[in-house]
């Protein structure tokens, strides 16, 4: 009897460890192994911190966002969350990179992480690229030059859903750099904003209220 009770257990704690290892949340080892290579070769430090793109997977998974766009993709480090997120939602990532060699670079990342399904990424420059897009968005991830993000904010804002969110990076350590973004994104009458700190470089979240 004890000898039947203590397999029970033994079997029981198997199968929890292994749901644990099975979580929807999990990343699998080659996902890890590609994020962490991207880290690795990051030597601008152009990739957002991993918690930043933990945060970027869970609002397009909490937000079910269906379009997705991300300006300025580098390497693919966030893309790859975005990404993530997307599977979740049964969503669609578009990413746009200007520098054409990390833009190959994201696409072989894609490529890698088994995300060509879902990610979409685009050599070329935001302002010319995004007019051709067709739609709306539910999620955009701003992520790009800092001087241009108020810019990038206005040709994007009319075609974000309403409800839908928009979410810039470096908003506290380059806050310098984005003032005319901020204030416009503290100050919009259809927007209300928060700045959040996931990682230490900081990322507004904006709602458009209608």
């Amino acid at each position: 009897m004890r000898l039947t009770l203590t397999f029970l257990l033994v079997a029981l704690m198997a199968a929890a460890t292994t749901a644990q290892q099975k979580s929807p949340g999990a990343l699998t080892p080659p996902i890890e192994s590609i994020l962490k290579s991207i880290k690795a070769a990051d030597k601008g430090l152009l990739a957002v911190s991993e918690e930043d793109g933990r945060f970027l997977r869970v609002m397009v998974a909490a937000r079910n966002a269906k379009s997705i766009l991300e300006i300025g993709a580098a390497s693919g480090y966030s893309g790859i969350w975005l990404g993530l997120g997307a599977r979740e939602s049964r969503g669609k990532v578009v990413a746009i990179e200007y520098d054409p060699p990390r833009a190959k670079e994201a696409k072989a990342n894609m490529q890698k992480a088994g995300l060509t399904d879902v990610v979409t990424v685009i050599e070329g420059d935001a302002f010319k690229e995004i007019p051709k897009l067709q739609g709306t968005f539910a999620l955009v991830f701003l992520d790009a030059w800092k001087p241009d993000s108020k810019r990038f904010f206005d040709i994007v804002y009319p075609r974000l859903d309403p409800g839908g969110v928009f979410l810039a990076h470096n908003v506290v350590n380059k806050a310098s750099e984005m003032e005319p973004f901020l204030k416009t994104i503290t100050t919009h009458p259809g927007l209300f904003t928060s700045v959040v700190s996931p990682g230490s470089e900081g990322m507004s979240v904006s709602v458009k209220l209608r």
